[in-house]
């Protein structure tokens, strides 16, 4: 779970405009800390299926994301992608 101070930074690092909270680029971020935190739960316990498929869906709603972008506007996908260090 993220605090909102942990959110808020990340938002401010990849918002368009003042007052964006719901771009695609935002979406992706918050997946992308999302995920990360969720992975780190998981390595140590392996055996919690439960938030394994509440990651497999994360996975899928940032892929859906990512997806979208890339096709809307390749360029603001790229800048996202190097920002986060992800890869499309």
């Amino acid at each position: 779970m993220l605090k909102k101070k942990q959110k808020e930074t990340l938002i401010k690092k990849v918002r368009i405009h003042e007052t964006d909270t719901g771009s695609p680029e935002v979406q992706i971020a918050l997946l992308t800390k999302k995920i990360d935190a969720l992975a780190e739960h998981l390595k140590e316990n392996k055996k919690d299926n439960h938030s394994r498929k509440g990651l497999l869906q994360m996975v899928a709603d940032r892929r859906s994301h990512t997806k979208y972008l890339k096709k809307k506007d390749a360029a603001r996908f790229e800048g996202v992608a190097k920002k986060l260090g992800i890869k499309g």
